[in-house]
Parts: structure tokens; sequence; C-alpha cells
């Protein structure tokens, strides 16, 4: 673990240092906060940093859930995280790089709809048909 060292310019004595490991748990902080983004299942979360002297490179890779627009969420999540990095450490954050893994489809629910679909559209030929839709005669 590499710790990382502020030091404050407004004229005080001191030194505030960051362990990388708190910007990154503030990047997942901000990716929770996103909505309709999941985190990649890794033991790194799909998050890279890098300390440099322009500011914190951070590489990002989520997958995205289905029916959001996706140039969107990455604008959000670039957004939260400079906001919250910045606001939080004082560290400049230069560029905010996000890789979309994959999209998730909701499973059970377009399930769902095919069979419910499929039921209808029966019924209603059934019905033009003049049949009753029971199997009664």
């Amino acid at each position: 673990m590499a710790s990382i060292k502020y030091n404050n310019t407004n004229g005080q004595k001191g030194k505030i240092t960051y362990n990388s490991d708190i910007v990154s748990g503030i990047v997942v902080l901000s990716l929770q906060e996103t909505e309709g983004i999941r985190l990649v299942p890794s033991k790194s979360k799909g998050i890279k940093l890098n300390f440099e002297k322009d500011g914190v490179f951070v590489d990002i890779s989520v997958i995205v859930c289905y029916g959001y627009n996706v140039p969107e969420v990455a604008y959000r999540i670039q957004q939260t995280i400079k906001q919250m990095v910045e606001s939080m450490t004082h560290y400049k954050i230069a560029k905010v790089d996000v890789h979309v893994q994959s999209v998730v489809f909701p499973e059970a629910k377009a399930e769902n709809e095919i069979a419910a679909g499929a039921g209808n559209g029966q019924d209603a030929a059934e019905n033009a048909q003049g049949e009753p839709t029971d199997g009664q005669n």
C-alpha cells in the first residue's frame, strides 16, 4: 500500500497523508451513487489509480444495466468521481477513463413478458375464430 502525501499550501504546518486505498474507496462510493451501473466482480472492482504530478488518472471498468444511455452514464461516472475525490481529498483528477465491460439485461422480467405475450397472442387468435378461450364448447 502506497501512501500519498498532500502538502497544504495555506501556510499551515504539517502534512496530510492519504492512503491510495482511501481514494479507491471514494471512487467506489461515487460509483455506488451512480444509477444504472454495477461494479465489475473482481478483487480490484475494476478500478485502477495512477498518481502523477498532473493529478490522479482513474481507469474504471463497469457493467451497464439495460435501458440506460451508455454515454450519459459514462459522463455521470466521470463527473461524480471528479467531484467527490476533489472535494474529499483536494487531489486534482486529471483524467477518468470509463470502460463498459458488458450490458446486463433483466432476465426475470424479460421471461415473464415473453410468456405473457405468447399467451395473449393465442387467446386473440382463438377469439377471432369465435371459439371460447377456456376450452368449453
